[in-house]
């Protein structure tokens, strides 16, 4: 997959079957949309073309307002959505600056500069509540008789749905935000996971005997946080099963070298020997999140966290046993 800042760039097609929107999750509604458009693309013998936005548009007014509050929690990393863009099969993904020029752009500039002029399309899809251009002033009906003038198609992709339940991003911050994981992962399609380079961090989970990998959460407001039971994937051939605190470290002091940083610090249960203790550092892992096994806790002192994070891992090896025990089982009931 091509990925553009922009659409000023050489490379960039000409031509193109387009959708829009911001893409936070990668949810199966995002696939379905990905996969018509997919399928639009072919029979016009064009690439297929997502144009998304960092920041998210409503990070940037809420910013305007100085009100962060109104900022949605972010639910994945910009690589996570071009990640899961590119496994969908995506030609190319223009990755849009949205700032004070793009949010007051008016409507009609936006099709006939951006659109038509910029990335050549020739079929727009786009959600049911999709609204664009200065004041959300433009709408379907706006582009679909600029369309019908300009000469490109346009359609609208009605909400997808799961058990009767409209997925949507919303829906998906909602299940991680109450920690409900195995719902996230019927909205999303998969497992909930957090992809990234290993960085340093200050080694304190190494001197109370716990070496975790770190991964930086690049937003401040993470749709989950707490401590999970996790699966571990880069690192070597199997998923290795892990704990990992994703959050702010509420234990640690100012000086910690990622302070007030998101960070999801991950402990693998049975840490591989072959990585030594620096052997992990800047490798590209994915961490997916499987079960919630409580918040944040501050804890008085090394300790209290080393007794805390024991406990931890404790109740992360519960819950594997718990799973192998039950595939188990479902594999003796299929043999049956």
């Amino acid at each position: 997959m091509l990925i553009f800042r922009g659409f000023n760039y050489p490379g960039i097609s000409t031509a193109c079957a387009l959708t829009i929107g911001n893409f936070d999750g990668m949810h199966r509604g995002h696939q379905a949309m990905l996969a018509l458009l997919s399928n639009e693309a072919r029979h016009r013998g064009v690439p297929s073309c997502v144009m998304t936005f960092e920041p998210h548009p409503r990070d940037y007014f809420a910013a305007l307002a100085h009100k962060p509050e109104l900022a949605p929690a972010r639910i994945g990393t910009l690589r996570d959505k071009l990640t899961e863009l590119a496994r969908c099969g995506v030609d190319q993904t223009v990755v849009m600056r949205f700032d004070a020029r793009l949010a007051s752009l008016p409507p009609q500039a936006f099709i006939d500069d951006v659109l038509v002029r910029g990335l050549g399309a020739k079929y727009v899809l786009v959600g049911d509540d999709f609204r664009f251009g200065a004041k959300r002033a433009g709408d379907y009906a706006m582009l679909d008789a600029a369309g019908a003038a300009g000469g490109f198609d346009v359609a609208r992709m009605n909400s997808y749905e799961v058990h009767g339940l409209r997925v949507s991003s919303s829906a998906v911050r909602e299940a991680l935000g109450q920690g409900r994981m195995m719902d996230a992962a019927a909205l999303l399609g998969r497992p909930y996971s957090i992809s990234g380079h290993v960085v340093h961090g200050r080694k304190l989970g190494r001197d109370l005997g716990f070496p975790t990998l770190n991964l930086r959460f690049a937003h401040w407001k993470p749709a989950a946080s707490g401590i999970f039971a996790v699966q571990v994937h880069g690192l070597s051939g199997q998923p290795l099963p892990g704990v990992a605190n994703l959050g702010i470290r509420p234990s640690l002091d100012p000086l910690d070298v990622n302070g007030g940083r998101v960070l999801l610090e991950t402990h693998c249960l049975d840490w591989p020997a072959a990585l030594g203790l620096e052997g992990a550092y800047g490798k590209i892992i994915r961490v997916e999140l499987l079960h919630k096994l409580h918040d944040e806790l501050k804890y008085e002192g090394l300790g209290a966290l080393k007794a805390g994070i024991a406990r931890d891992c404790l109740d992360a090896r519960a819950f594997f046993a718990s799973m192998h025990g039950q595939t188990h089982r479902q594999t003796t009931r299929d043999r049956i």
